[in-house]
């Protein structure tokens, strides 16, 4: 694996057992595009996944220093591609392209990419990290003091594109009907803060939300929550949380947008709600705290559609097959 300088990165790539080369700084690098192809010759590389625009800018360049095995890049958003990257991405210097959902292929295939160059693979979620039997949720209770017959709502994710704004809102609904609620919001960068900290103030929650920075304890976190909402409008593929969400068997509301209805099948693996829609939302929310039975079911469902469908092993499986392929008959 390359990436940018990192030792986090660094660190985890060699807990997970496999190569990480941290000298990838910029995609107009000659000296790492040259290194890069050192590397690509010397490793008899047989096929290259770019994951990144940046990347696949930085492995083009290498081209010119050395081999030149098949290039994958990855399209895991839904945002308008740029006119460059449409023109890159159509022509023989791209291999192929992995889509993360089928939604996002219908959408590219818009846009004028073939559609026979496009391989959907959804990304995936490790079924054993993000399982109800191996984790505790006691500790994240303990520390939001919150016990246990209080409903628990979270998003996982601070960032415009998250619906941030409208989750507050529809959480004002669910709070007058379940005082006893609380949100949580995980991943709040210090200068995200003030903004949601100003809504919550405005809209008289108080104490009832939570804000945190950036976790690594997602699993336990999730095991915690009674619902996981997402209420991203734009942007998205399948959003990772919905997934990780009910691979823990946690009830899900999500934004009726691009890939998410692959995932969270309307009132089987959860509920859907239309963007921008906070009314919709509390709704939705209040439906699953009402009826936590129900709202187990959905989670178990959710569960058996992670490890079938959307799973680390299954992407992994889908992407080795692609690889074989490219490999097997470079251009």
């Amino acid at each position: 694996m390359l990436t940018r300088p990192q030792a986090r990165w660094a660190a985890e790539a060699a807990e997970a057992g496999f190569r990480h080369e941290g000298f990838f700084r910029s995609p107009a690098d000659p000296l790492a595009a040259a290194r890069l192809a050192r590397l690509i010759r010397a490793e008899r590389v047989q096929v290259v996944h770019a994951h990144k625009g940046a990347g696949r800018t930085l492995v083009l360049l290498a081209r010119l220093f050395g081999p030149r095995p098949p290039l994958v890049i990855n399209r895991g958003v839904s945002f308008k591609l740029s006119l460059g990257g449409r023109f890159v991405d159509t022509t023989p210097l791209v291999a192929a392209v992995v889509a993360v959902c089928e939604a996002i292929k219908t959408d590219l295939v818009r846009q004028g990419m073939p559609g026979d160059k496009i391989e959907v693979v959804y990304s995936g979620t490790d079924t054993r990290r993000f399982d109800p039997a191996r984790v505790r949720s006691d500790g994240i209770r303990a520390e939001l003091a919150l016990p246990r017959p209080a409903p628990l709502v979270t998003q996982i994710g601070v960032r415009e594109t998250k619906g941030n704004d409208e989750v507050i809102r529809a959480f004002a609904g669910v709070h007058a009907a379940r005082p006893d609620a609380r949100l949580l919001l995980v991943g709040a960068r210090p200068e995200k803060r003030p903004p949601l900290e100003a809504l919550v103030a405005s809209l008289g929650l108080g104490p009832s939300v939570t804000i945190w920075g950036y976790r690594d304890d997602i699993p336990e976190v999730l095991a915690a929550s009674d619902v996981c909402v997402d209420a991203s409008p734009v942007g998205l593929g399948i959003t990772g949380t919905l997934r990780e969400s009910l691979a823990m068997g946690t009830p899900v509301v999500a934004s009726d947008a691009m890939g998410n209805p692959e995932l969270v099948l309307h009132e089987r693996t959860g509920l859907l709600v239309p963007p921008h829609d906070p009314a919709a939302l509390a709704a939705a929310v209040l439906r699953l705290l009402a009826d936590p039975a129900w709202g187990e079911a959905l989670g178990q469902a959710g569960r058996a559609r992670v490890e079938e469908r959307f799973s680390t092993d299954a992407k992994v499986g889908r992407l080795e097959a692609l690889y074989r392929r490219l490999a097997a008959h470079p251009r």
